[in-house]
């Protein structure tokens, strides 16, 4: 290791999950390569858990580059020990068990990140589960908290509220006293979701969850709508939305492109919005990371709010990991263990 870093004896190289070429699932591949040192203001760390998120099924097709100077390796999140910390680093230690947002590079046995990016492991959770937590607490707090402004008292409605970013919302919108409202595609999704703290989980491919809000809310509609699908729900969500609603946009799944009226932007004076993750500044997530150890780490640790987990792989068999988040049936989060 360089003179600025102070580690333990690392291994010089490292097994990894690449991407062999934009396609399906059975293009990750194992491969070996150098275990990377850290920079200015840097930690690597021993990889226990790398979650695997729908960024990650993206970057493997080929629809999502790494940001420049981020690594090529698929993975936006981890947990595990400090390995080495580079120089001006002084909020961690080697040893130190962290989860961490990752710019890339979570799909190996060693990954760096920006030191500001980690948090400590909450109480009473465990290093696996934590690899689960980063990437999905990051983006619903930033933009339901954030972004979207959600108040105590005020009705969210959550499209996928069985996923890693459903599951989260729900809890922490409804923990911090918002009513929450949810779609899900089954059943059980549904049930899993009401479990969690909505108040009405809708299954959308049996009603429409416009006319079905509008009736649970006196035909208000709700104050903010957390989407991820796109497409032809982009309309569909303005009609949900009450006078001074806000819809927030973090993923088309169906497409990012719609046909829209302006007119109901104008009349129920809506806001419009939307963020990705990955391209934000070093600074800017190091804020979110903060808001989350003072605000949300404490509801963890008091088991209010927790990961719901679904499965986890080895490192080596992220190809099948890949294929359950794509099939669409899983609950939850999806991890690989490393470590």
């Amino acid at each position: 290791m360089n003179e600025s870093a102070s580690a333990i004896a690392l291994p010089d190289t490292m097994n990894v999950v690449e991407i062999s070429e934009p396609g399906g699932p059975e293009n990750l591949v194992m491969a070996s390569r150098p275990v990377p040192e850290p920079g200015l203001g840097e930690i690597l760390i021993k990889v226990v858990a790398a979650g695997v998120n729908r960024p990650d099924v993206a970057q493997r097709q080929g629809n999502y580059a790494p940001p420049p100077g981020a690594s090529d390796l698929p993975g936006l999140e981890v947990s595990g020990t400090v390995a080495a910390v580079g120089s001006g680093v002084t909020d961690w230690a080697v040893g130190d068990e962290v989860c961490a947002l990752t710019p890339g590079g979570g799909y190996a046995e060693y990954c760096l990140t920006p030191a500001c990016h980690a948090l400590p492991i909450p109480k009473g959770i465990s290093l696996v589960d934590a690899g689960a937590m980063p990437e999905t607490f990051f983006t619903v707090w930033s933009n339901v908290f954030e972004r979207g402004r959600l108040q105590a008292g005020e009705r969210i409605l959550v499209h996928g509220g069985s996923s890693g970013i459903g599951t989260t919302a729900i809890q922490l919108a409804n923990v911090l006293g918002a009513r929450v409202f949810t779609t899900a595609g089954t059943q059980e999704k549904c049930r899993v979701c009401e479990e969690l703290g909505a108040e009405r989980a809708i299954n959308y491919r049996e009603k429409d969850f416009v006319a079905v809000l509008r009736d649970l809310t006196d035909g208000e509609g709700v104050d903010l709508v957390l989407d991820m699908v796109g497409g032809d729900y982009f309309s569909r969500n303005l009609s949900a939305l009450r006078i001074e609603g806000r819809l927030v946009q973090i993923a088309f799944l169906a497409g990012p492109q719609a046909e829209v009226s302006l007119a109901p932007i104008m009349v129920k004076r809506l806001t419009v919005t939307g963020s990705t993750l990955r391209p934000q500044s070093i600074e800017a997530k190091a804020k979110i990371a903060a808001n989350l150890r003072r605000t949300v780490w404490p509801l963890v640790e008091a088991g209010r709010v927790k990961p719901v987990m679904h499965a986890s792989f080895p490192l080596a068999e992220a190809a099948r990991a890949h294929q359950m988040m794509e099939d669409g049936d899983h609950i939850g989060k999806i991890v690989l263990q490393v470590g």
